[in-house]
């Protein structure tokens, strides 16, 4: 048996006065409060924290052999190409499955009716990969079509993302009253929930601040105020409250900050455990994260590997249940085999090899991090409460109070100059690399339309943005 001898020297444990101390003596006469900074999302960052336990986070179930569900996202304007992405995905390590509906092809699978979605999903086994759909105000016809795929099986992992509000949010219109999608969904939620007891119905998702430039806080009260209005419409259309919220899956964004990430999704997890709790209930959060789209660049896009990774990273420590990495080709189009292959082999990496989710929730007790969930926790329920304040969501993004905070963020990220961007603003690269895209032209197909009778809704836009895009090259544009 090998000894192994103790320490020559032990030693003791640092104080947080010893460190401040050391931080004197390199700042001389400034105190170390001089190195609070405050970001654009109005988080204040300090110099030294000490270790805090903070408050209990409530953490997802802990699985040794798949920590979190790896999800690859399609959305090929051809089925059959789609159904080869999907496969490939499933068979080289993707659990799961997201695929973007959109008739015309441009934003998604030219998916129009169930013989459409059926050619995408060929040789998909329902019971055994969980299949999730993007497919915008079409989402009540689509969950139709994919119900009936799944011929009724009450073992079909189906999650159907019903999400009108985001559309609407992002669109600024939706055709017809938006009030009446949102309660056309959850008639079509209540159908479905019987048949289909282990399918999710709802996505509540804040994803679109986050693309639009939005703070933290911001996405996340944007989040819970959905399910709270979805929830609310799934009550109306018959079912219990407590199914309600155990139907709606929570959507939030990662990015390469990946300590805002990690506090992000653990505010999260606080502000929905008071939402429910406030309900009289105790329903876990499942949180699905998908990487920040705005953070990529055109130029010099290999640098986009390291965003996604980072990403990566923070949604698995945060202790996202379900994470959609994109390519680092999604800024300039639709992803060759290589682009996908990367983005599925860095989750792979990060959950087998690096092992990230060995650990229920390894950022804990960190002061840094325990300081952030808390700031971003309590400012996300301060303004959920306003938004409940002023009518629920829909009055919220019809007053134009959401668009007023997102612009509130952009114009302090703009304030605070230019941004260190990696192969843009900071180390450019002396000469453009070309990196393969797909170009497969769109072929729109007949859907039905998702119009429904009375006035169609307005409100202002949340256009997303690259926040790299002011800084690149017009040739990368």
């Amino acid at each position: 048996m090998v000894q192994i001898a103790p320490p020559a020297v032990e030693f003791p444990p640092a104080s947080a006065e010893d460190w401040r101390a050391l931080v004197l003596k390199t700042l001389g006469d400034k105190p170390p409060e001089s190195l609070t900074t405050t970001t654009a999302d109005g988080l204040t960052i300090a110099p030294l924290y000490g270790a805090d336990a903070g408050p209990q986070v409530p953490t997802r179930p802990y699985d040794p052999d798949r920590p979190w569900d790896l999800r690859g996202a399609t959305a090929h304007p051809d089925p059959l190409r789609a159904r080869a992405d999907i496969l490939a995905d499933l068979e080289g390590g993707a659990a799961s499955v997201l695929l973007s509906l959109d008739p015309t092809g441009k934003a998604g699978t030219a998916v129009g009716s169930a013989d459409d979605l059926a050619r995408a999903l060929d040789g998909v086994i329902l019971e055994l990969a969980p299949v999730a759909l993007d497919a915008g105000l079409l989402g009540v016809a689509a969950a139709d079509w994919l119900s009936s795929l799944a011929k009724a099986s009450p073992g079909a992992l189906l999650q159907f993302h019903l999400d009108p509000l985001s559309v609407f949010a992002r669109e600024g219109a939706s055709p017809g009253p938006i009030e009446a999608h949102i309660f056309a969904a959850a008639g079509a939620a209540a159908r479905h929930a019987t048949t289909y007891p282990k399918a999710q119905l709802f996505l509540a998702s804040g994803q679109v601040i986050h693309e639009a430039g939005g703070a933290a806080a911001c996405e996340v009260a944007f989040a819970a105020a959905s399910a709270l209005a979805y929830a609310r419409a799934m009550v109306r259309a018959g079912m219990g409250m407590n199914e309600a919220f155990a139907r709606i899956t929570l959507g939030l964004s990662a990015e390469a900050d990946y300590f805002l990430t990690i506090a992000k999704l653990r505010a999260a997890r606080r502000v929905w455990a008071r939402l429910t709790g406030a309900c009289g209930l105790d329903v876990p959060a499942r949180i699905e994260v998908r990487s920040s789209r705005r953070m990529l660049t055109r130029r010099d896009p290999w640098t986009n590997m390291l965003r996604l990774t980072a990403a990566g990273f923070g949604a698995a420590v945060g202790g996202a249940d379900a994470v959609v990495l994109g390519t680092f080709t999604d800024a300039l189009g639709r992803p060759s085999a290589l682009a996908r292959r990367q983005s599925r082999n860095t989750q792979l990496v990060l959950m087998e090899e690096a092992h990230i989710g060995r650990v229920a929730d390894p950022a804990a007790g960190s002061g840094y991090v325990e300081a952030l969930t808390d700031q971003i926790a309590r400012a996300a329920w301060s303004a959920f409460q306003v938004t409940e304040g002023l009518g629920g969501l829909v009055s919220a993004l019809t007053s134009g109070h959401v668009a007023a905070e997102v612009e509130t963020t952009v114009q302090a990220r703009h304030e605070a100059g230019e941004p260190a961007i990696v192969g843009v603003t900071a180390f450019p690269p002396t000469t453009e690399s070309t990196v393969e895209i797909d170009s497969a032209l769109p072929r729109p197909v007949t859907a039905p339309s998702p119009r429904l009778p009375g006035p169609d809704g307005r409100c202002p836009p949340l256009a997303p943005i690259r926040i790299a895009q002011p800084y690149e090259p017009e040739a990368a544009q």
